[in-house]
Parts: C-alpha cells; sequence; structure tokens
C-alpha cells in the first residue's frame, strides 16, 4: 500500500490531481477511518496510470467517465475513432492556419523588396467572383461572405481588389471587384477571367501614418505615368490594387497596397 505522498512522487503527479480523479470517481483508494489517510495499491495505480495514458492522448475526463463503466472494446473503439477524427480536423485547421502565416510572411518580403521600387511583372489570373460600388458599400458584403475562403468565414477584404480605370485627363472610374486567384488546372470557373502578362508592379503605402487622410489616388496614377514614360512603356488605362497587408505605427494605421498597372 501507498501513501498519497509516494504515489505523487513516484509517477510525478500532484496531490491536487490524484484528488481530481477521486474526485470525478476513476480512482477509489481506501481511507483510513481512523485519521482519513488514502492507501493506494497496485490496482489504483493501473488505473491511474491509465487515465493519464489517456490524458495524454487529450481525452476529456467525461469520456474517461466512460470508458471506466464502459465493458465493450467495441466502445472504446469507437471512442477512438471519434477522437482520431477530430485529431484529423484539427491537424487540417492548423495546416490552413500555417498556410496563412507564410503567406503573411511572403508579404512582408514582398514590402521589403518592393516598397518605392517597381518591376514589371504578371498580375497572375483572377476569377471575377462578384463587384462591389465601394468599399464602404456594407449591405453588399454579402457576396464577400458567400465567396470567403478565410478559416472562420468572416469577412475580410482579401477578397478584393480595387480596379481604377484613367486617361489623360484623369481617373474615369473606380470599383472593388470580389475575386478568387485561379489556375491552369482550375476547372469550373464560372466568372470573368482577368489575367494581364505585363505589369508595372511596385508597392507603396496609405493610410493615416503617411498620408493623412489624404486622397493618394492622382499622386499613384502620376508616378506609374512617369515610370512609363521613363522606360517606354504604354500603360493600358487601368490599374489594380490590392490590400497586402496593415501595420500600425503612433496608434495610426500603414496599408501597403500591391499596384498591377497593365501595360502593352
Amino acid at each position: 500500500m501507498y501513501t498519497i505522498g509516494q504515489v505523487s512522487k513516484f509517477l510525478g503527479m500532484s496531490r491536487d490531481t490524484l484528488k481530481f480523479y477521486e474526485d470525478k470517481g476513476l480512482v477509489n483508494p481506501k481511507k483510513n477511518d481512523e485519521n482519513g489517510y488514502r492507501k493506494y495499491n497496485q490496482f489504483d495505480i493501473y488505473d491511474i496510470t491509465m487515465i493519464n495514458f489517456y490524458r495524454e492522448m487529450d481525452i476529456e475526463i467525461k469520456k474517461i467517465q466512460e470508458i471506466r463503466k464502459s465493458k465493450s472494446i467495441n466502445n472504446l473503439e469507437l471512442l477512438l475513432e471519434e477522437k482520431e477524427q477530430i485529431i484529423l480536423e484539427e491537424i487540417e485547421y492548423k495546416k490552413l492556419i500555417l498556410k496563412k502565416i507564410q503567406l503573411v510572411k511572403e508579404q512582408c518580403k514582398k514590402i521589403k523588396k518592393y516598397f518605392g521600387k517597381y518591376t514589371i511583372k504578371e498580375m497572375k489570373p483572377l476569377e471575377v467572383k462578384g463587384r462591389i460600388k465601394h468599399v464602404t458599400d456594407y449591405d453588399e458584403y454579402e457576396i464577400l461572405r458567400e465567396n470567403t475562403n478565410n478559416l472562420k468565414k468572416t469577412v475580410t477584404l482579401t477578397d478584393l481588389r480595387r480596379v481604377i480605370s484613367f486617361n489623360e485627363e484623369g481617373i474615369i472610374e473606380d470599383e472593388f471587384i470580389v475575386v478568387r486567384e485561379v489556375d491552369d488546372f482550375d476547372k469550373g470557373i464560372k466568372g470573368k477571367v482577368l489575367a494581364h502578362p505585363n505589369c508595372i508592379y511596385t508597392i507603396i503605402e496609405d493610410g493615416r501614418w503617411s498620408t493623412r487622410g489624404e486622397n493618394i489616388d492622382n499622386k499613384v496614377k502620376d508616378r506609374l505615368g512617369k515610370i512609363a514614360i521613363e522606360n517606354g512603356y504604354e500603360l493600358l488605362g487601368i490599374v489594380y490594387v490590392n490590400i497586402l497587408l496593415t501595420t500600425y505605427e503612433e496608434g495610426l494605421e500603414r496599408i501597403f497596397l500591391e499596384i498591377y498597372a497593365p501595360i502593352k
């Protein structure tokens, strides 16, 4: 027979945990009627180590209580299959989170590489799933909810692209499109697909920290026009804007925008 102190020591568990198991009816050591001290035998030790085994698999106390009451191997198998399915779903969810984290890390690298600079780059194909008149038209966000690929099905602006049309006189049209990135192997595409093999690509900054709320559209258009003239490019009169990342400085947002300006 062993005292609670001895069991606690050689099993590497706290006394509180042992008492918790006892309160839940998972282990039943004998008590000395005179002093109330617990005495554990070898079967109690087996029970405790088995409980620890199931807890290592993150099986809930309630489920362990069910195992204790059940006499059937089949019932145990069903419980383990249920737990297995939950874990597999959690693994897939974690994989998606990891993919999101890696994507944001890539966006950080993009910003460091292209912020304030430009290159010629392909705009990968985008399937147009719908349109929103303006980012503040919240009553039109249903299409974003339907199109979302976010893990918790919340509305974000990652599926939006701002499309600005312009000519020599200035901006003539401005809208937001809801998109989905596609590749050559995608099937069942229903919406219009936008693709431009050659674009002036750059990353610029918007937000109250850098602009104090000033509209920068014309500055961006003028800058793209200057780049085109200096390098002999001809703009197609359209610009696609993607919100790449938002950070904060002194409590004010810094919004990094990815710019694709198609050229001939």
